[in-house]
C-alpha cells in the first residue's frame, strides 16, 4: 500500500546531503513496512530488530566507532553493508539507547551509508538519550489518510478527482454522493494499515473490527513498557475515556471516579508520547505562530484513529455502511476528530505538527472554532459539520474579532462552494484544501 511519506523517503535516498533518519509514529501505523518497501530500491537491505535480536545490543557497548559497528553488524547478520548500496534499518531502536547516540557518528564518519531508525515507543528514549541534534533528521508517520485509503482500494480516479477539483464549481451530485459513501467506509475501517488490508481482502467490516480489538490490546500491553506499576491503572482509564471526550474541552474532573489531576496529567502525557493521542491546544489565533498564543492547560484531545476510538466506545461502526448520511450527522465528534486526523496525515512529515482550536468562554456568549490553521501567514478558522446544514456562528465571530483572517473554512457533507467569507469543502476534501502543501 503506497503511502504519501514514500516521496520524502525517496528524496532522502537520492539526496547527497542526507543524514541518518529517525522515523516516528505510533505502533502499527506502517513504519516497518514502508522502510522495507524503500529497501527494494537498494542493492541490499539489512534490518536489525533490537527487540527480537538482543545479540546486536552488545555491538554498541564497546564504543561508538561507526566503521567498527558496521563491520560487526555485517558479521552478526551475515550480510554485507556497503555504503551507497545498502539500506541499514534499525527497528525498535529505543531498546538500545547507545544506538540512538551512535547515529551521529554514522553521519560524521560514514555519511554515504543510508541509515534509518524507527521504534514504536521512540519518543520515550529520545527524552532520556543524548539525541544527536543536527546530525539526524526526523520524519513523522500517521495512520493512512483518506486519499491513501482510496488508492489502496484501487480508487485512484476518485482520489485524483478529489485532489484536482476546483472549489468554485460543485462536483456532479452523484459523484459527490458516491465519494461520501466511500468516506463512510473509511470512517468504519479507519486508517490503520492492517485494518485497511483486511477490508481490501474481504470487503467485510467484521474482520476489520477484529483487527481493531487486536490493535487496542497491543496498545494496552505497551503500558507496562513506559509507565510505572502505579500509573498503569490511570493510563488504562484515560485510554478508555479519551474517545468519549472527543470534541470537548478536556477536563480531568470529567473522568469518572475520585481521581486527582496530579495523578492523571502525567499519564495523559505518556499517552501523547506514545502517539496514541494528540492534543488540540487552544490558541488566541491573533497571528502566527499559533503556538505563541496557545494555552497548554486548555485543550481538546483526539485519538490516534477514528475507527479505534469508536471500537473503544463500543459504537456500531457498521452503521456507517448501513446509513452513511445519518451517521455523519449523528457522530459529529467522530467527524471532527477525522478532520484533525486528516490534517495531521497531510502535514509536513519533517515537523511534529501541533493542532490548535479557538474558544471564547464568556457569561453571555460562548464561541468555539473546531480548528485553527496557519496557511502561509494567515490564520484560518475551520468548522466541521457532519451534515449539509448547521450554523457557523463561531466562525463568524472569530472573523469579526480577527480582522487579519480573510475567510473561514467549512468541512461538511455539502458540495464544493464559495461564499463571500466562507470556503466550503466536502468532508472528504481535506487534502484538496491543503494541496499546495502536499506531495501526494
Amino acid at each position: 500500500m503506497k503511502r504519501h511519506i514514500y516521496q520524502q523517503l525517496t528524496d532522502w535516498r537520492l539526496s547527497a546531503a542526507r543524514k541518518p533518519l529517525i522515523l516516528r509514529g505510533a505502533r502499527q501505523v506502517g513504519k516497518t513496512h514502508i522502510v522495507r518497501t524503500l529497501g527494494k530500491d537498494f542493492s541490499n537491505f539489512v534490518e536489525i530488530n533490537f527487540e527480537k535480536e538482543p545479540k546486536f545490543h552488545t555491538v554498541f557497548e564497546q564504543d561508538l566507532n561507526a566503521k567498527r559497528i558496521i563491520r560487526d553488524l555485517a558479521l552478526l547478520s551475515g550480510q554485507e553493508i556497503i555504503p551507497g548500496k545498502t539500506l541499514l534499518f534499525f527497528d525498535e531502536i529505543q531498546e538500545v539507547q547507545k544506538a540512538i547516540t551512535a547515529l551521529r557518528y554514522f553521519y560524521e564518519e560514514c555519511s554515504e551509508l543510508h541509515v534509518i531508525a524507527a521504534g514504536s515507543l521512540l519518543d520515550f528514549s529520545l527524552e532520556n538519550t543524548s539525541v544527536p541534534v543536527g546530525r539526524v533528521d526526523f520524519l513523522s508517520m500517521y495512520p493512512m489518510s483518506f486519499i491513501e485509503f482510496l488508492r489502496a482500494c484501487g480508487l485512484a480516479l476518485m482520489s485524483k478527482a478529489i485532489l484536482e477539483h476546483e472549489i468554485h464549481q460543485a462536483l456532479t451530485e452523484s459523484v459527490h454522493q458516491q465519494i461520501l459513501e466511500t468516506l463512510a467506509v473509511y470512517m468504519a475501517v479507519g486508517g490503520m494499515p492492517e485494518a485497511v488490508k483486511k477490508w481490501i481482502e474481504t470487503s467485510e467490516i467484521a474482520p476489520c473490527i477484529k483487527v481493531h480489538h487486536s490493535l487496542i490490546e497491543t496498545y494496552k500491553q505497551d503500558f507496562q513498557k513506559y509507565a510505572t506499576k502505579f500509573q498503569i491503572k490511570y493510563i488504562d482509564l484515560l485510554f478508555d475515556r479519551v474517545p468519549a471526550m472527543l470534541g470537548n474541552k478536556f477536563q480531568y474532573k470529567d473522568i469518572p471516579g475520585e481521581y486527582r489531576k496530579r495523578e492523571l496529567a502525567p499519564c495523559l502525557d505518556l499517552l501523547e508520547k506514545a502517539n496514541v493521542i494528540h492534543r488540540v491546544l487552544n490558541s488566541a489565533g491573533q497571528g502566527v505562530p499559533l503556538g505563541a498564543q496557545a494555552k497548554s492547560d486548555h485543550f481538546k484531545v483526539i485519538f490516534l484513529d477514528v475507527a479505534l476510538a469508536q471500537t473503544i466506545l463500543g459504537l456500531e461502526v457498521k452503521d456507517w455502511l448501513l446509513s452513511p448520511t445519518q451517521s455523519l450527522i449523528n457522530k459529529g465528534a467522530i467527524v471532527e476528530a477525522f478532520v484533525g486526523q486528516e490534517i495531521l496525515a497531510y502535514s509536513d512529515p519533517y515537523q511534529k505538527t501541533q493542532l490548535y482550536y479557538w474558544c471564547r468562554e464568556s457569561r453571555n456568549s460562548n464561541a468555539e472554532v473546531d480548528y485553527l490553521m496557519q496557511y502561509n501567514q494567515l490564520v484560518l478558522p475551520i468548522e466541521v459539520k457532519g451534515g449539509k446544514s448547521g450554523q457557523l456562528k463561531s466562525a463568524k465571530i472569530f472573523l469579526e474579532e480577527h480582522q487579519r483572517s480573510p475567510y473561514g473554512i467549512r468541512f461538511s457533507a455539502h458540495n464544493f462552494s464559495i461564499y463571500d467569507w466562507l470556503r466550503s469543502y466536502p468532508l472528504y476534501a481535506v487534502a484538496n484544501m491543503l494541496r499546495s502543501k502536499l506531495c501526494i
